[in-house]
């Protein structure tokens, strides 16, 4: 089966049949669909088939403006529920949001974050934007991390997409 997202605010299932399921697993109903953003990166959890957890990366109206967010969602039959939200606060724009989300081979949360429009954020570490980010699934920071006690795992980019793991270990990653 496949869970994918809808740019608007939709997650959906291909079933193992190749089905299109009728109804949406939810329907984020925040998720702001403006220039390059929406509901965006979605991946489910190295042992999915044991905790049933779904991480999506969606852009929302917040108070002082456009954000993104991580949020973790838990498969309950043909639904998923909310569990929690991963990280907040993710600089956001009509244009470079980034929104991949993917696992590991060290079984961490990769998230690629854009620019949000501003290039001098891309260097600042203390932005969450214009970054790859590296989570545990909880949410948590391993103590690992390039920068201690920051998700930042890598930094200046414009609007990272694309991430992929070479037969040596090595994060790959592509943007535009």
């Amino acid at each position: 089966s496949i869970i994918f997202t809808e740019r608007p605010g939709r997650i959906r299932l291909i079933d193992s049949n190749g089905a299109l399921q009728a109804e949406p697993l939810l329907t984020i109903s925040e998720v702001a669909a403006r220039g390059e953003g929406g509901l965006l990166g979605i991946a489910v959890h190295p042992d999915f088939s044991q905790n049933g957890f779904v991480y999506v990366y969606h852009t929302y109206q917040g108070q002082a403006g456009l954000a993104n967010r991580v949020v973790r969602y838990r498969l309950d039959g043909k639904r998923l529920m909310l569990n929690q939200v991963i990280l907040d606060g993710i600089p956001a724009s009509n244009i470079h949001d980034g929104g991949r989300l993917k696992f590991g081979p060290d079984g961490y949360l990769y998230i690629t974050a854009g620019d949000a429009s501003q290039p001098n954020l891309a260097q600042d570490k203390n932005s969450l934007a214009g970054k790859i980010l590296r989570l545990k699934g909880d949410g948590s920071i391993p103590s690992d991390d390039p920068f201690p006690g920051s998700p930042v795992y890598s930094y200046g980019h414009r609007n990272p997409q694309g991430l992929a793991w070479g037969d040596r270990g090595r994060l790959w990653e592509t943007e535009h």
